[in-house]
């Protein structure tokens, strides 16, 4: 059976709608921040190592910027569409609000495949972005930082790009950069580890330590890594992990009773974090169906991949005994799932508060490097840990005050906070 066309954006602007009821947002306000303030479409025309000229769809879109310069990240992925990217920018604006960060939201991408270019022509593709953009982003305006599927080096090249046509230095025009160029100590681990410490203070209301509980976790690339690196210091164990696999065009998860080991599963991943099957079973991993992951008899599911994962279809595979979904991913869950999960009473820590380390860690590494002055791992990871924890418990108490579900309270505050901004300046 085809599974339906889900619209990332409609899914995003339904979430907006609700907590514009809840807040009685007047129309002219709502009408302003259920569409982005500006977005670009261009095209960028790539000389390919063959000789050959090929062009590439790229976007950029701004959502909102009345609390400071928009912030988001740059994607590359072959199904892109501008209506995911409208998604993404919006849950930006609420992401970097519910973290009470000066910024606002805005996101990128480009229709394009990177593990079917080499190097060179992903350097090419990434200055071709930038040279597409430049009169609309900079380091007081928009502020770009890696995604799916771009990295450090990438950041790196827009960055140059970005310097060579303004003939000037503005290392905090981007952020994600490589450590020792203007990136931060600590910016690998935020997303994953800033999930992390919501599950923690969640399991801290509810008085069950760590030590107690497993987890199932989907994905492997860098946000999940590190959720599940602190979440097994913290003693925790994860029995489950997927991860997608380029060559069947699928995804696998990958069972041990026991508990994973994460090095012994890095050892055996590619760059964007397949993990090989083969060499899997013969470490004794039960290689099972991609949908495994979200099947298994845990007290915790952390969907760290793609949007678009929990619906209606699956939603009812989850086990009874799951108490706490954290969101690591951007809108895992659709709206009709998450409405079955409210009355299944499971605990949903949100995407736009669970995963918000990535743009706090972001907006440090943007200070440093304007300050350039650069702060050690532990001061970065110890100011993260006190930003995440602060917006988890302004959520959860908000939510307990007015009997609201975790994503409702964060809407609500976080839209709150950006409608005050639009009428503060005298927009709405």
């Amino acid at each position: 059976m085809e599974k339906k066309t889900y619209n990332l954006f409609e899914a995003a602007q339904k979430q907006f709608d609700h907590a514009a009821e809840l807040l009685e947002l007047d129309g002219a306000t709502r009408d302003f921040l259920r569409m982005p303030m500006r977005e670009y479409h261009f095209t960028i025309p790539l000389h390919m190592d063959d000789g050959k000229v090929k062009i590439f769809r790229g976007f950029r879109v701004q959502h909102n910027d009345a609390r400071g310069p928009a912030k988001g990240g740059i994607r590359f992925h072959p199904l892109e569409t501008i209506d995911t990217v409208r998604a993404l920018a919006m849950w930006m604006t609420w992401k970097t609000s519910v973290a009470n960060i000066p910024l606002g939201g805005a996101k990128g991408g480009v229709i394009c495949d990177p593990h079917h270019l080499s190097l060179g022509e992903q350097e090419r593709l990434c200055r071709g972005w930038i040279r597409q953009v430049i009169k609309n982003v900079g380091p007081y305006s928009d502020v770009p930082a890696p995604d799916v599927m771009t990295n450090a080096q990438h950041m790196l090249w827009m960055l140059d790009e970005y310097e060579v046509i303004t003939g000037e230095r503005h290392p905090g025009f981007i952020t994600g950069k490589p450590v020792g160029m203007g990136g931060s100590l600590g910016r690998r681990e935020a997303t994953g580890y800033g999930v992390i410490i919501t599950v923690r203070e969640a399991l801290r209301e509810m008085g069950i330590p760590p030590e107690d509980t497993t987890a199932s976790v989907q994905g492997f690339g860098n946000v999940a890594k590190y959720a599940i690196e602190l979440y097994q210091k913290m003693e925790g164990k994860v029995v489950c992990v997927s991860s997608w696999d380029e060559n069947d065009q699928c995804s696998y998860s990958f069972q041990k009773k026991e508990g994973i080991d994460l090095n012994e599963l890095s050892s055996i991943s590619d760059s964007f974090g397949g993990i090989d099957k083969e060499k899997a079973a013969d470490l004794g991993y039960a290689v099972l169906p991609g949908e495994a992951w979200l099947e298994q008899e845990v007290d915790i599911l952390i969907p760290a991949a793609l949007e678009d994962q929990i619906t209606c279809e699956n939603v009812d595979k989850i086990s009874k005994r799951v108490k706490i979904i954290a969101e690591g991913a951007n809108g895992p869950t659709t709206p009709e799932a998450d409405e079955a999960l409210n009355q299944k009473e499971l605990f949903v820590i949100p995407d736009f508060l669970a995963n918000a380390g990535g743009v706090v860690c972001s907006y440090f590494e943007q200070v440093q490097s304007n300050m350039n002055y650069f702060w050690e791992k532990d001061e970065v990871l110890g100011k993260l840990d006190a930003k995440m924890t602060s917006a988890y418990v302004a959520v959860s108490d908000f939510a307990k005050a007015h009997k609201l579900t975790m994503r409702e309270a964060a809407y609500v505050i976080s839209v709150n906070r950006v409608a005050q901004a639009c009428r503060d300046r005298g927009w709405v």
